[in-house]
């Protein structure tokens, strides 16, 4: 009985969408998962799959969080009662995180970038971080150690078939 129920948790885990320039442009401190509050075509456009993290961040006006041009669009099916594809949407989460995150935010010249969105449990949750942005020299540090990361794992790989160059 637990293994199905663990199976259809697991089915539930549907990755939406993924910001992977955010891991690029920023350093991330801190991530949180947050509810987003959405109306049902939005749902039903994200179960859909049909979503973009690409220009999307977070601030925070008068103690609550608001992700800000997510674009979910349109609902195919639906009517008139379709919703605005980039509107500001709220985040939910416990008034201690957002006070904690009021005071990052003010304090150490941080920003709040969402990463992945997806579904958990039927309800559509957004991984939100704390990040602080990165220069061009840092960027290409990553890249330059990326790159050596990379040939130096090759080159084991090369060793244990026998393949010495």
């Amino acid at each position: 009985m637990a293994k199905k129920a663990k199976a259809t948790k697991d089915r539930n885990n549907q990755v939406v969408a993924t910001n992977r320039r955010a891991r690029h442009n920023y350093s991330i401190l801190e991530t949180f998962e947050a509810g987003v509050a959405l109306m049902g075509t939005e749902v039903k456009s994200l179960r859909d799959g049909q979503a973009s993290l690409a220009d999307a961040f977070a601030t925070i006006d008068d103690g609550e969080i608001w992700l800000r041009n997510l674009h979910i669009p349109e609902y195919h099916h639906g009517s008139w009662t379709n919703h605005a594809p980039r509107r500001n949407r709220k985040l939910l989460l416990h008034r201690r995180e957002i006070d904690n995150l009021v005071g990052k935010v003010r304090d150490g010249n941080l920003t709040l970038v969402p990463l992945s969105l997806y579904f958990t449990g039927g309800r559509v949750k957004v991984e939100l971080a704390l990040a602080r942005g990165k220069q061009a020299h840092d960027k290409r540090q990553d890249l330059a150690r990326r790159d050596a990361e990379r040939e130096v794992t090759r080159e084991m790989g090369r060793r244990v078939k026998g393949m010495t160059s």
